[in-house]
C-alpha cells in the first residue's frame, strides 16, 4: 500500500539525511522525495511517498518522532488530502505534428515552456495517473526527455502539519 508522510524538520545540514537513513535502515524504498523550506523559514517540509504495510506506517511515525529535529509527522490520507507532482517532457514536434501536439498539452492543461523549430517542452503538474496518461499519448510522437519532481501533499481542509503534536513520549525509547 502506497503511503504519503509529511515531515516538518528544523531547517538545518543534516537533518535529511537522518530523516532518508531512518527509512533505508529499515528496508523501505522511497518512490518520491520532495523538500523545502516553508514558513515560517526556520523549518523545511519533507513529503515521502512509499510503500508498505500499513502496521509498519505507525512504527515509522513513532520512529520519525523520536529523531530531535523532527517537529512534526503527518500521514496523509488520500481522500482528505492533495497531491501533485510537476513533470517537464522535452517531444519531437515538428511542422506535420506540432498541432496535435499541442490540442493534448491543451486536454491535460499542460503548459508550453519551450518552443523550438523540431520540439516543444511542456509543464504538466498533477497526480501521478494523470502524467502518466499524457505520456502515454505523447509516447508515438517521440519523448526525448523526462524529469520529475518529488511529489507534494498538502491536507484538506483548515489542518495543517504544524498544528499536530509530536509525541515524545517514544524519545530514546526503541519502539522497533
Amino acid at each position: 500500500m502506497k503511503h504519503a508522510l509529511s515531515v516538518l524538520v528544523n531547517n538545518k545540514p543534516g537533518v535529511l539525511l537522518r530523516v532518508v537513513g531512518m527509512f533505508s535502515r529499515r528496508a523501505f524504498n522511497i518512490d518520491s522525495l520532495s523538500v523545502g523550506v516553508t514558513q515560517p523559514e526556520k523549518y523545511s517540509r519533507i513529503t515521502i511517498f512509499f510503500q508498505g504495510e500499513s502496521y509498519i506506517v505507525d512504527q515509522m511515525i513513532k520512529q520519525l518522532e523520536k529523531i530531535p529535529d523532527v517537529a512534526a509527522v503527518q500521514l496523509h490520507n488520500p481522500d482528505d488530502a492533495v497531491y501533485r507532482g510537476m513533470t517537464l517532457i522535452k517531444v519531437n514536434a515538428d511542422d506535420s505534428n506540432r498541432l496535435d501536439v499541442l490540442k493534448l498539452a491543451e486536454l491535460f492543461r499542460a503548459h508550453v515552456i519551450d518552443v523550438q523549430s523540431t520540439t516543444l517542452i511542456f509543464e504538466i503538474t498533477g497526480q501521478d495517473e494523470k502524467v502518466a496518461a499524457f505520456i502515454r499519448l505523447l509516447t508515438p510522437y517521440g519523448i526525448l526527455e523526462i524529469i520529475r519532481t518529488g511529489q507534494v501533499a498538502l491536507e484538506r481542509g483548515e489542518t495543517t502539519i504544524g498544528s499536530i503534536p509530536v509525541k515524545n513520549s517514544f524519545y530514546g525509547k526503541n519502539v522497533i
